[in-house]
């Protein structure tokens, strides 16, 4: 019953946002329309019947995304169709408006242009922590944390801090679900600390990717975009520590003063070339920060050398250590085994939102949206609000459109928008891929209400790192 109810009141709020968003949307085809974004100009053509049409094949689309947990279709295959027909909506408006198809194709290759410098960044950096996984990395540290036999409450800082610097260098989703692996290792048998220790996690994780580029997808759509230098993330590094330790300072006291049950766990052993590829890794770092910083490349390019510099290292490992001491060939290290089993569902999901947000931009709607929340609000007010509705909608579509809205923001503003659209999915469970991912992980031991009940001290955290951001960047 309590399973049914969670389910109730997700598909409820999902749909109490849709409703709202809608009205917002059809409100504000009657404002005129605004001006140029990404260097070409829109269409201005939101009242249309074709164009409220595009709007409402999006929502429907990004409803099968956020019910993604309960029908299993992937969150790629919604989207990626609605994009394609909003793009065929958008080519007929253009022809209907006189626009040449030069003008039509520059509008496109813009979207097609912030893509490709997405996803091939995202594509190395998953390859790597595919490389190290498979090198036993990640499970050496998890069998460590389980050996050393913490109690419950210092397993519940330990694991926090771990996720919070983890998901810097890590994506959050990684970070949580390694980490939260240990917690189940060791505290299974105890739900009260598996609920609390995940909803933990989950702050940590979403905390912790928001002052580095390399920690959230948000954060590097910034970066990448060139609202801000890479160095200057790292002055949220301390609003994020805060935005973390807030709400984690309440939830120690309810941990149980307990000791877990020993286990007797051998350790994991690390494959030949773990460290050198973690080594590498840090390199491929420095390289895309290098491309951007000094040659003023994009990142991504840094990130391919990088990720050149993998494969050679590949094939050494292929030859030099190519049959284990079991006699079976050691054909697990192939790089392009790495690449195949990157988050090819994520990285097309991101094609699916670049292109369909990207499509109703060019019609008009992203400048009606700026006009109402960032002219009409501010941008602190309307910043604020993002990290809002990222508890419900997923925080990459909502920064694109913010990107793609041509504002006009001094850094302290984009770095508001970073930080808030990066920890507002903790409010809620669904608010983020790590506590999704989570709820599926916990056996039912952490759910919507187990998190909801910590959600105000969540929102204190969230006011705190907003005030902590004012007072040291403002």
């Amino acid at each position: 019953m309590a399973a049914l109810c969670c389910v109730i009141i997700i598909i409820i709020e999902g749909e109490v946002v849709l409703a709202r968003f809608l009205f917002v949307l059809l409100t504000l085809v009657l404002l005129p329309e605004l001006a140029i974004a990404g260097g070409f100009e829109n269409l201005g053509l939101t009242g249309t019947e074709r164009g409220i049409y595009t709007v409402l094949i999006f929502i429907v689309a990004y409803g099968f995304v956020m019910a993604e947990e309960f029908t299993h279709l992937r969150k790629s295959k919604p989207v990626i169709l609605a994009a394609g027909i909003i793009w065929a909506h958008a080519a007929i408006l253009a022809k209907e408006a006189g626009v040449s198809t030069e003008d039509l194709h520059k509008a496109f290759e813009y979207n097609l242009t912030e893509y490709a410098a997405l996803m091939l960044f995202l594509l190395v950096a998953m390859t790597y922590i595919n490389s190290m996984s498979e090198r036993n990395v990640f499970e050496a540290l998890r069998s460590w944390m389980v050996r050393r036999q913490f109690g419950y409450r210092k397993l519940f800082l330990i694991t926090g801090v771990v996720t919070f610097f983890l998901s810097a260098v890590a994506d959050n989703l990684t970070a949580a679900l390694l980490v939260g692996a240990v917690v189940l290792a060791v505290g299974g048998g105890n739900a009260k600390f598996v609920s609390i220790g995940f909803v933990n996690l989950v702050i940590a994780a979403n905390a912790g990717g928001a002052f580095c580029p390399f920690g959230d997808i948000t954060t590097l759509m910034v970066w990448q975009a060139g609202y801000a230098e890479f160095f200057d993330f790292f002055k949220l590094f301390i609003p994020s520590l805060v935005n973390y330790a807030v709400p984690a300072t309440f939830m120690y006291f309810a941990v149980p003063d307990e000791q877990p049950a020993a286990t007797n766990e051998a350790a994991v052993q690390l494959k030949p070339g773990a460290i050198v590829i973690c080594v590498m890794f840090l390199f491929t770092i420095a390289l895309a920060v290098s491309f951007k910083q000094i040659l003023h490349l994009p990142p991504f390019m840094g990130m391919m050398v990088g990720l050149s510099l993998l494969m050679l290292y590949g094939y050494y490992l292929k030859v030099t250590y190519r049959v284990e001491s079991n006699g079976d060939h050691d054909g697990g290290f192939d790089i392009f085994n790495k690449v195949r089993h990157a988050e090819w569902d994520t990285l097309l999901f991101f094609f699916g939102v670049v292109f369909g947000v990207g499509g109703l931009g060019y019609i008009g709607y992203l400048e009606l949206l700026s006009g109402a929340m960032y002219e009409g609000l501010g941008a602190t007010t309307a910043n604020i609000l993002v990290g809002l509705i990222s508890a419900v909608v997923d925080n990459i579509p909502v920064m694109f459109a913010v990107l793609n809205m041509n504002l006009d923001m001094n850094l302290y503003q984009w770095l508001l928008v970073t930080l808030t659209a990066g920890v507002g999915g903790s409010l809620l469970s669904v608010g983020s891929a790590a506590g999704v991912a989570l709820m599926g992980q916990s056996d039912h031991k952490y759910t919507f209400f187990s998190h909801l009940k910590w959600t105000p001290a969540i929102a204190a955290g969230y006011v705190a790192s907003i005030l902590v951001h004012y007072m040291i960047n403002g």
